[in-house]
């Protein structure tokens, strides 16, 4: 189910997720986007793995001197085209976000947010790996996942968008403990601030775990 997001689950079909979304949702959202804001710097420029149609991307510009945002999608990424305004300053491409296309060092910032880790479906520590290495020395990597403590309103948001017909109906039974299965195949897991310890530890890296709103887990690693 690698293409779920590029083939079911992309453009308007993606923003309509976040149409349908509960007022704590869209608090989540915004405190998420509030501290990537506070670990920017106006001289910037940012690569956004799994950038969608531009929801982030777009709470970004003007914060940073240049954005940058890929994604597997093709429709989701003409779609950012129009959801953004046109501006030399924004960038978007399609490609695989462990394979990225660009020399080493490219950006102060890269970023891998709202459990993209894990929703991509790619290898996690060659999305790491690859991160780290598209950003300059001294650079960071943002990478964020759900706290344990949003899960009854996470749960609450997938039930809202499976009935919506933007997911398959829930597999209750095969439902909890961070993960939401769902009757089509979906699978969304959960990266736990000791699993991305792990995935950093191997690549020889120092991570800073933050929890944010009591709904969202930052790992932040500086190059170095």
């Amino acid at each position: 189910m690698n293409d779920y997001y590029s083939e079911k689950l992309s453009a308007e079909q993606l923003q309509r997720c976040y149409e349908i979304a509960s007022p704590r949702i869209h608090q989540y959202l915004q405190a998420e986007i509030q501290h990537v804001i506070s670990r920017l710097h106006p001289g910037d420029t940012i690569l956004e793995l799994g950038c969608g149609y531009g929801r982030i991307l777009r709470e970004l510009v003007g914060k940073a001197r240049r954005v940058v945002g890929m994604d597997t999608s093709s429709a989701s990424l003409k779609m950012a085209q129009t959801y953004l305004d046109a501006d030399d300053n924004i960038l978007f491409l399609q490609m695989d976000a462990a394979h990225l296309a660009f020399p080493d060092g490219t950006f102060d910032v890269t970023l891998c947010l709202q459990n993209g880790l894990s929703a991509f479906k790619v290898d996690q520590l060659e999305l790491i790996r690859e991160s780290i290495r598209a950003t300059r020395l001294g650079g960071k990597v943002l990478l964020s996942s759900y706290s344990a403590k949003f899960w009854d309103v996470r749960l609450e948001w997938f039930d809202m968008q499976a009935k919506e017909g933007l997911l398959g109906e829930i597999d209750w039974g095969s439902t909890g403990d961070g993960v939401i299965v769902c009757k089509d195949g979906f699978r969304a897991t959960t990266v736990l601030p000791d699993d991305f310890i792990a995935l950093t530890s191997q690549l020889g890296l120092t991570a800073q775990i933050t929890e944010v709103d009591k709904s969202s887990v930052f790992c932040e690693v500086v190059k170095s």
